[in-house]
C-alpha cells in the first residue's frame, strides 16, 4: 500500500514561484522578440546618458 506524503506549504510556495517566474520570464523573452524597437529605445536612451555623463 502506497502512502502519499503532504508536501508542507513552503515548498507548495516554492514550486508555485518558480513555475511563475518561468512563465513570466519566457513571456518576456516572446515580447521582446516581437517588439524588437523596445530594446533599440532602451540602449538609445542608455547611450545619450552616458554620453551626457
Amino acid at each position: 500500500m502506497k502512502t502519499y506524503k503532504k508536501t508542507t506549504p513552503s515548498k507548495l510556495l516554492a514550486n508555485f514561484d518558480a513555475e511563475l517566474m518561468n512563465l513570466l520570464t519566457n513571456d518576456l523573452k516572446l515580447f521582446m522578440a516581437r517588439n524588437p524597437f523596445l530594446m533599440s529605445k532602451k540602449q538609445a536612451m542608455v547611450q545619450s546618458t552616458l554620453s551626457v555623463a
